[in-house]
Parts: C-alpha cells; sequence; structure tokens
C-alpha cells in the first residue's frame, strides 16, 4: 500500500493542474477507479467524481472526501516527479488527499465484504478557485444520503507519524472581493474635468483600514487585507477605473456580516462623495469548516487504535479557509490534520510557495485513519 499511495501521489504531482480545467488527473483517476472495479459517477459539480462501495448497504453511509486541484504556481523543486505542466503545481497537498483517498478505497473495497456500510469517495475539483467544487457538488446534492463526512489536510505544522484535530471551529469564513471604482477620464491639466478613480481606491483604503481598527472588536478575530491595487493607463491621464482585490477572514458568522456590510457601505459613500461608481464582487466565499464533536470523539478513538498517545495531539484553530465546509454544514464532517513536517530532513512544508514539499511517509499514515474510522463507525453513529 505504501509503494502504491506514493507512486499515484507522484504520479499527480507530475500532471497538476487548476481550478476545474482537470483532464489529466481526472483520466489518472478514471484509470485507478475503473482497474479497482469500483462504480462512479461525474453527475455531482464540475471535474469531480464520486466512487461508492457497497452501494447496497444504504441503511448507514460514510464519505470520505479529498480536493484533487492544484495551483498557478511554477514549481521550483528540483526532483523526478516535478510539476511537468509549467506554471501549475500541487502546493497544498492536494495530490497526496487524493492519493490517500484513492489507497483507501483500494482497500476498502478489497474487503468490501466485512464492511457493513454504504462508503462514498469524493475527488472534488476546485477547492483553491471560484467557484468552489464543494459548493457546487453540495449544489447538485451530493449529500443526500450520506450521515457523515471524514477529510483530512496534510499539515506542515505537525510531525510525520502524529495527527491533530480539534471539535468545533477548524477554520475561518473566507471571502474574497473585488472593489472596483469608476472615474471619468481627463488630462492632467484639465484634472477638473475628470473623476479619480485612484483617489477614491485610497480613500476607501483609508476608510476601510480605519473601521477595522476601530469598529471591530477588539476580541473578535478578523483580518481584512487588500493585496493589489490596479488603475490608471500613464501619469498624465487621470485614471478612470480602479480594481482592489481583498480577503477578509471572521471567526463569527455575525462579525463577517457586519464587516461586509460596512465594506458596501463604506465604498458606496466614498464613490458618491466624489461622483463616481463603486461595484464589489464576491470573488470567492467559503463558510467556516465546524467539526462535529461526536466525530472527534470517535476520530480520536480510532487514531488511538493506531498511533501512541504522544503522536495524538490537539489543534488550534486557524485563519485559513476550506471549502469541505460546504459538506460539513450539510451533515455531521470531521476533518483532522496529517503531519507532514519532517525537521530532521528539513522538510517543513509551507502551503502555496513554489518550494512546497512534504515527508511521504506520512501517506500510509493517512490511509489506516480512515480505513480504520470506516472500520470502528460502519454500523452507524448516533449523532
Amino acid at each position: 500500500m505504501k509503494d502504491y499511495v506514493i507512486g499515484l501521489r507522484r504520479e499527480l504531482h507530475m500532471c497538476a493542474e487548476v481550478g476545474t480545467e482537470l483532464d489529466q488527473t481526472l483520466a489518472v483517476l478514471r484509470r485507478e477507479l475503473d482497474s479497482i472495479g469500483v462504480e462512479y459517477t461525474e453527475k455531482y459539480g464540475r471535474s469531480s467524481l464520486v466512487a461508492t462501495v457497497n452501494p447496497e448497504k444504504s441503511h448507514f453511509t460514510i464519505a470520505v472526501r479529498a480536493d484533487i486541484d492544484g495551483l498557478p504556481i511554477t514549481e521550483a523543486n528540483d526532483v523526478p516527479y516535478k510539476s511537468k505542466n509549467e506554471g501549475k503545481m500541487h502546493a497544498c497537498g492536494h495530490d497526496a488527499h487524493a492519493a490517500i483517498a484513492m489507497a483507501t478505497l483500494r482497500e476498502i473495497y478489497a474487503m468490501r465484504d466485512k464492511i457493513d456500510c454504504r462508503v462514498k469517495f469524493i475527488f472534488q475539483s476546485s477547492e483553491e478557485e471560484h467557484p468552489s467544487g464543494a459548493m457546487m457538488m453540495a449544489r447538485d446534492g451530493v449529500m443526500d444520503g450520506i450521515d457523515c463526512i471524514l477529510a483530512l489536510h496534510l499539515d506542515g505544522g505537525v510531525d510525520v507519524g502524529c495527527v491533530a484535530g480539534l471539535a468545533g471551529g477548524l477554520s475561518a469564513n473566507s471571502d474574497g472581493l473585488v472593489i472596483e471604482f469608476f472615474g471619468r477620464s481627463a488630462h492632467a491639466a484639465q484634472q477638473h474635468k475628470g473623476v479619480d478613480a485612484i483617489m477614491m481606491a485610497v480613500h476607501a483604503y483609508t476608510q476601510l483600514e480605519f473601521m477595522m481598527s476601530k469598529e471591530v472588536d477588539s476580541r473578535q478575530c478578523a483580518i481584512f487585507n487588500i493585496g493589489t491595487i490596479h488603475g490608471g493607463e500613464t501619469n498624465n491621464i487621470v485614471c478612470n477605473h480602479t480594481e482592489m482585490y481583498a480577503t477578509l477572514r471572521t471567526l463569527d458568522d455575525s462579525v463577517r456580516e457586519h464587516i461586509l456590510a460596512r465594506i458596501n457601505k463604506i465604498c458606496e459613500c466614498v464613490a458618491a462623495s466624489m461622483g463616481g461608481e463603486y461595484r464589489i464582487t464576491h470573488t470567492k466565499c467559503y463558510p467556516s469548516v465546524i467539526n462535529d464533536g461526536k466525530m472527534h470523539e470517535l476520530f480520536l478513538k480510532s487514531a488511538a487504535k493506531i498511533l501512541p498517545p504522544e503522536n495524538i495531539q490537539p489543534y488550534h484553530r486557524s485563519l485559513g479557509g476550506e471549502d469541505f465546509a460546504y459538506f460539513a454544514r450539510l451533515k455531521p464532517g470531521y476533518m483532522f490534520r496529517l503531519g507532514a513536517r519532517n525537521r530532521a530532513l528539513g522538510i517543513i512544508p509551507v502551503p502555496h510557495t513554489n518550494s512546497y514539499t512534504i515527508d511521504e511517509n506520512a501517506l500510509p499514515l493517512g490511509v489506516e485513519i480512515f480505513k480504520q474510522f470506516i472500520l470502528d463507525n460502519m454500523r452507524g453513529i448516533e449523532f
């Protein structure tokens, strides 16, 4: 199993693709599913697969989810399995997630006569891009008939051979915003005839930062960041259009709603006061992942059958975004962290970087945890 899961991870790593444009990735996954002999469908979402073991045992269904897309990054690692697709790389571990899920499927299918439940394996596109692959699959009804769902994420802050988890909030609400201001062009020598979109953007930026520092309760964890501002064509023309790309991360839904409303109101007032117009486009909207408490207890029990107590660690809530939330908000869900760091070998994974790498010895442990959880809970869970 170890050779299989590592080999599949490397093959997927070499054909990294982005969003829902996953032709090579899906070809590899279809090949493996066909080889195993399991039935699967592509009717949910876009560029995603759902395979089912024991479809007739519908009294209880456990789902395992793996995201399969990469990032628009050019890989810097000098390894034999380096990405062959220029400008695309698995820099967040989704290749490993997919390989672990497929290896688990293969193991479960081989012992399906001993598995007293239905198990669905969800291979999901576009976790990193908009629109969210999980959102599309949930909208299409993928969670219908599923009783609970389990997932993992490789973690560069946890040592290989260890797992970490928590009950309750795991991630943040994650919103991506494009804020645009529309003015009117004019010659710089006749500025009074124009409406300066750069001035609107600068004024809005200042007001938004002021709002975050003075209006949001300091006891609430919230981050707002404008990462880019684009506007203008040359030095002697009044700019008629600017774009600001921003992200908002919050832990509390009511705080999120307040900040989003204030962003809209501030931009509206800035544009009106300067004679321009504005537009805000939501490019990303991931709710926070809430880990089910009962699932957490059961995860700990299963992990304890495989690992010593010191290798099962508590986790902390992060401000990262994760679209697994679209599944876990519909049915009891749980995402645990799988350690991928090996400081002795200098492997300290930093996600979303061109040098991202992992200790592949983590992969078989992910398979064993998934398999043990299914075996332990195949006769049902009382939520």
